[in-house]
């Protein structure tokens, strides 16, 4: 592969596995594409997609993954802890290898016109393919999710940026965009009680007064019985990991619950790993090039 962009879409299904396999199917087997992983959560109803390829040929299989989500998934019958606006619900593209920021641009808002044209599906550019600056965070393009749409549409500043100017009927609309990499990281916390999970949230997270690249939402495990501070870490190497992860353990104290878990959705890149890894060994001066695996990479 010559230039290298990576994608990762977001559905709403997690709990039917075999709707989540025909999305995934349509990233298998494909020349110039390959699929990285994917997972499903039930407590979120979505599914998490990493899919990496040529620019066209990743865009020939997104497009048709989109028009899977929108056959299969009824926003109308969905509900889940997590956010959502959409069957595909947000379609980020990211730059990797031989390829600029605004290629992954380019790219995004040719998929954009494209599902918008096939599948009749409002389309709204976010991040640095944002049409206008307050619609650069997903956030707000996604506050009033699926239930809010229609009346959200109305509004001339929330006109999507490509399709109907009316919400799809089962699938609602989409977030197609283009971002560096982040970090998606939850932290587990020992009580069911959602209303500290969604206070310690407002104290992590950036628009609370919080770290500086860090989004974060509380989320119900009722299948475990516990609770989640939810967080993307838009910038790693200015938000680590360990960082998020002891800010959230410091406001648990205040209330008495613990940390009983991490978790990691999707990929992650090795130096945020490795920052992390450094920091609670107290490692002096460590870095990325003393991996074996790095090594063996060059």
């Amino acid at each position: 592969m010559n230039k290298i962009v990576e994608c990762v879409p977001n559905f709403s299904e997690g709990r039917d596995r075999q709707k989540v396999e025909k999305i995934a199917d349509l990233f298998r087997g494909r020349e110039k594409v390959k699929l990285l992983d994917y997972s499903n959560d039930a407590d979120h109803n979505r599914s998490v997609v990493t899919v990496v390829g040529e620019p066209e040929a990743l865009k020939t299989a997104v497009i048709e993954a989109i028009g899977k989500a929108v056959e299969l998934i009824d926003l109308q019958r969905h509900q889940g802890q997590h956010p959502r606006m959409g069957a595909a619900d947000v379609v980020p593209f990211i730059p990797i290898k031989n390829v600029t920021m605004n290629e992954a641009v380019a790219l995004s808002k040719e998929v954009a016109e494209a599902v918008a044209e096939r599948y009749n599906l409002p389309v709204y550019l976010y991040e640095k393919s944002a049409s206008a600056s307050h619609r650069e965070n997903l956030a707000n393009v996604r506050r009033g999710e699926f239930e809010g749409l229609v009346e959200k549409m109305k509004k001339q500043e929330w006109k999507p940026d490509f399709g109907p100017t009316e919400p799809h009927p089962t699938a609602g609309a989409v977030a197609i965009g283009a971002r560096m990499p982040l970090v998606a990281y939850n932290v587990n916390l020992g009580t069911n009680n959602l209303e500290i999970a969604e206070a310690i949230s407002r104290k992590v997270r950036h628009i609370g007064g919080g770290l500086r690249f860090c989004k974060a939402m509380g989320v119900a495990l009722h299948d475990r019985g516990i609770t989640q501070v939810s967080m993307n870490l838009t910038d790693y190497t200015k938000t680590a990991i360990y960082r998020a992860h002891e800010m959230v353990r410091m406001e648990a104290k205040r209330y008495g619950v613990p940390v009983v878990g991490g978790e990691v959705i999707g990929l992650v890149p090795m130096e945020a790993l490795i920052d992390s890894a450094a920091y609670y060994l107290g490692l002096e001066n460590f870095s990325v090039n003393q991996v074996l695996e790095t090594k063996l990479m060059e």
